[in-house]
């Protein structure tokens, strides 16, 4: 039986692993991003990925990853809808190495500017790296509005790769929050989440793959018997 772990247990992972474990909040997101590029290299991606980052660790994953991809020498490029002075701890970090790596990238300031930008629709894969596991009421824009444009991009042909969850869905019951990303390949971390197998999950995940982001056993077995 696979391992489903909730929200609130999610939460506690982090918390215990960076807290108790001393593993470095960093880290994890090295392993993390490490691990989804590895996955999104074994689909040969045929033209250029388009990391699509928010502003939180989900977005650190996705920077990540497109240093990985870089190093490899695909074709990748980010497109930022926060700048990156808003970005958190962990993220801003793997950003500041991304920016020095000259990845080519673009500030999101409005969704007019999306709709005049083309590097979705010229993606042969898209990376939902914009909302992550702890989403609670419904999708704000310019979020709403972006995950539309992802979607429709995916209508088109280009294939979708959503970092833990797809944006928009709840963690916990799989639930639509306004507006949610439809992806081929769904990349979760340490263990599955009950959404992606609850109400809307299963028809927007795509494929499931866990990706063992390095948290140590002890860690998993003290957050089971939370609720």
């Amino acid at each position: 039986m696979c391992l489903i772990l909730t929200q609130n247990q999610v939460r506690e992972v982090d918390r215990i692993a960076i807290n108790q474990f001393g593993i470095p909040g960093v880290v994890l997101m090295e392993n993390a991003g490490r691990g989804c590029a590895e996955l999104l290299m074994a689909q040969k991606p045929k033209g250029p990925v388009t990391i699509v980052a928010g502003k939180g660790n989900n977005a650190g994953d996705g920077f990540v990853i497109a240093r990985f991809l870089h190093n490899q020498k695909i074709d990748v490029r980010i497109l930022l809808l926060s700048s990156p002075e808003q970005l958190p701890g962990d993220a801003a970090i793997n950003w500041k190495i991304a920016e020095k790596m000259q990845i080519p990238f673009l500030l999101i300031d409005s969704v007019e500017e999306l709709d005049d930008n083309n590097w979705l629709q010229e993606s042969s894969w898209i990376v939902d790296a914009l909302l992550g596991t702890g989403l609670q009421g419904e999708v704000r824009e310019p979020f709403r509005s972006v995950i539309a444009h992802i979607n429709k991009a995916k209508e088109a042909g280009v294939n979708v790769f959503a970092i833990d969850i797809p944006s928009g869905l709840h963690c916990d019951t799989g639930e639509i929050l306004g507006e949610a990303i439809q992806a081929d390949i769904t990349a979760t971390f340490v263990a599955t989440k009950p959404g992606l197998l609850n109400g809307d999950g299963p028809e927007l995940c795509g494929e499931i793959h866990v990706i063992d982001i390095g948290v140590p056993q002890a860690v998993i077995a003290q957050v089971q018997s939370l609720k």
